[in-house]
């Protein structure tokens, strides 16, 4: 209900918006022309990627200048609320047409936030300096009330992800709004940066600043765009390492892939950050690897059921393994500290080991297994309690069936 409620916001937003912008007419069209093409620029080179915070830096640093821009070299600009944010969503809609003709829902998602935030900052910004309240704020005073202002919508942004997310998924809102905050100290603040020099440049210089100062923003995009594919390469990896014991006749088919997806959601359950998850996404993927050094296969890959020490050898010989392919060394101590007492372990091998626990124990098992293993997991020593009632919680709104990774 309350996701509706926001994307009914932003569409009453887009075409009030419109529907004023059409009837009075485009002020400056040379500055919204200027600023229209920066956003959807940044659109068309914007990268994909779960992680990714903002995936369009330069549109995003683009529209909140247009929304702070009150002056275009020394003359008073009028374009207003309306304007702002029709302008800006003309640019996204452009920039975002094949996203939304797939159906991402994603793309929704950040169209709904960037005709929200705007609105947010030029509403904040464009009636107080028609009305000439900011006439006397010049210097450093004037850059550091725009500076104010973006952060607040800055933060503005963060609270409508972080709401967005829970409504989707239902993870918990206050890690979800922790990583939000986090990814701020990133891309976010070189956003609120490049989006206020833009606007004191113009201003002074003009609309040829505009070209001057997103070119750093515009190459960093590309360049995080880049990395982004290697990232993505580099989980692919990743992935097939972890198929090697499938292959094999090691494990179950899949079964890596489900203990990644569920251990995935339980650490987002326990509040862990993306980075984390990243780590224990990784380590699960590739936590039975160490079976390879055995010379017969335990049955269904069931090790859970093995003595301790053989237990502890298998997840040593795989750390070994992780090692060596370089990939993070924490995910190595992970995959290594699986089958360690539960009070000595660190967080993510818990999740692991009681996630992996439990893929084995309803492997192949009817109706009512997910509730007979929840109960066993519950009663044995070696896991912690924390971790399968995070476990339980997440079963009970997905459901016993995780989705497979990668």
């Amino acid at each position: 209900m309350l996701l509706v409620l926001i994307r009914g916001s932003a569409a009453l937003v887009a075409l009030l918006s419109l529907g004023v912008t059409l009837w009075t007419g485009v002020q400056e069209r040379g500055a919204a022309l200027a600023f229209g093409v920066l956003v959807l620029v940044g659109e068309l080179a914007r990268w994909s990627g779960t992680d990714a915070r903002e995936a369009a830096p330069l549109g995003a640093a683009g529209a909140l200048s247009y929304a702070l821009l009150g002056e275009d070299a020394g003359r008073a600009s009028h374009h207003g609320v309306f304007q702002t944010v029709a302008v800006v969503l003309g640019a996204c809609l452009l920039g975002s047409v094949p996203r939304l003709a797939r159906g991402e829902e994603q793309a929704l998602d950040h169209l709904t936030r960037r005709i929200l935030t705007v609105a947010f900052a030029a509403v904040c910004f464009q009636p107080l300096y028609g009305a000439g309240v900011f006439r006397d704020w010049i210097g450093p005073a004037y850059a550091l009330l725009l500076l104010a202002l973006l952060v607040l919508t800055a933060l503005c942004g963060a609270v409508l992800s972080a709401v967005s997310a829970h409504c989707r998924t239902g993870w918990p809102f206050g890690p979800l709004l922790r990583e939000e905050l986090r990814g701020l100290l990133g891309i976010g603040s070189a956003v609120c940066a490049t989006g206020a020099v833009m606007a004191l440049a113009v201003a002074v210089a003009g609309l040829w600043a505009l070209p001057v100062f997103s070119l750093p923003l515009l190459l960093t995009q590309l360049s995080l765009r880049r990395y982004a594919a290697v990232r993505s390469t580099y989980r692919q990896t990743i992935a097939s390492l972890a198929r090697a014991t499938e292959v094999a006749g090691y494990t179950p088919p899949g079964h890596a892939r489900r203990v990644a997806a569920l251990s995935r959601a339980v650490g987002r359950e326990l509040g862990m950050t993306e980075p984390e998850l990243t780590v224990l996404e990784h380590a699960a993927l590739m936590h039975d690897i160490g079976q390879l050094s055995l010379v017969d296969p335990v049955p269904a890959g069931a090790t859970a059921g093995l003595p301790a020490e053989q237990q502890r050898r298998i997840a040593l010989l795989g750390g070994a393994v992780v090692r060596q392919t370089g990939v993070d060394a924490r995910v190595a101590v992970v995959v290594e500290r699986q089958a360690d007492p539960c009070p000595e372990q660190p967080l993510p091998a818990r999740i692991v080991r009681t996630v992996n626990a439990y893929e084995e124990k309803v492997h192949g098992a009817g109706p009512g297994g997910s509730l007979k293993a929840l109960e066993e997991l519950r009663l044995a020593a070696e896991h912690a309690p924390d971790v399968v009632e995070a476990l339980a919680r997440v079963l009970s709104r997905d459901g016993p069936a995780s989705p497979p990774v990668g």
